[in-house]
């Protein structure tokens, strides 16, 4: 094509080579319906120079700023509100349950430790041995349960019977813990899931919209650098021409 062809801009109707703006079949789709927008009779062979296009592309890019700034405070206004409307305090359960313990309660869970503990075992096998031994050998002139040892089993079927339900009553309180802790977990699991979700449409946006925006808004920038570079470029080959006649003049003179 050639360049040095005239052509009339679309805004004002001044004539213009084509080097000094362009077509509107040469622009992007969005800045294109901004410029139909205000001139409707505007074709797509449209020609609309540099100086009024620039107007439309710093509109493109205010456009696109601002569209990105609303839809990030409308995800911020989202998790905002999400942190406000979770008003269930995470609490720590070993902390809950220390407070609220009884005298029994502790005695049965100090029960419950020491009978699962490899000392209470020891403990346990001494004392059967030491039973036995002295009443089967009649040591120390002692001889209170002779063979079969109907005391000893009748201390421990008492002692089973009294531990058992002990263990029982401490099972139970562990078995509170865990539902105290599965509560917790489904709190935290409920608000980290609701969370996530906002801040995965936030990335959402920042990759498909916000980053596409900032790398159009850059290139509308080097188009514009661009522009003015080229404007700098003619006016500065203008004010050479413009010099060199001065100084014919003068010589001329």
């Amino acid at each position: 094509m050639d360049r040095n062809k005239s052509v009339k801009c679309l805004v004002d109707g001044d004539v213009f080579m084509e080097d000094e703006g362009l077509f509107l079949s040469d622009l992007h789709p969005a800045i294109v319906n901004l410029i139909k927008h205000d001139y409707p009779k505007a074709k797509i062979n449209s020609f609309i120079c540099s100086h009024h296009l620039l107007k439309y592309r710093m509109a493109r890019v205010d456009a696109m700023i601002n569209s990105d700034l609303k839809q990030s405070q409308k995800i911020n206004r989202k998790l905002t509100k999400a942190l406000q409307n979770d008003d269930y305090e995470i609490t720590d359960v070993n902390v809950a349950l220390s407070k609220t313990l009884t005298f029994g309660q502790r005695v049965s869970d100090a029960v419950a430790r020491f009978g699962g503990s490899w000392s209470f075992i020891f403990i346990f096998v001494g004392v059967l041995l030491g039973w036995m031994l002295i009443n089967g050998l009649s040591l120390f002139g002692l001889h209170f349960d002779p063979y079969p040892f109907i005391l000893l089993n009748l201390a421990l079927s008492c002692i089973a019977a009294i531990q058992a339900p002990i263990i029982m009553m401490s099972q139970n309180r562990s078995a509170d813990r865990d539902r105290l802790d599965a509560e917790n977990d489904f709190h935290v699991n409920l608000k980290s899931e609701h969370e996530l979700r906002i801040l995965h449409a936030k990335l959402d946006h920042l990759t498909q919209n916000q980053l596409p925006h900032d790398l159009e808004i850059e290139k509308l920038q080097l188009q514009i650098l661009g522009e003015v570079r080229t404007e700098l470029t003619n006016l500065r080959t203008e004010n050479a021409k413009l010099r060199l006649e001065l100084k014919n003049k003068e010589q001329e003179m």
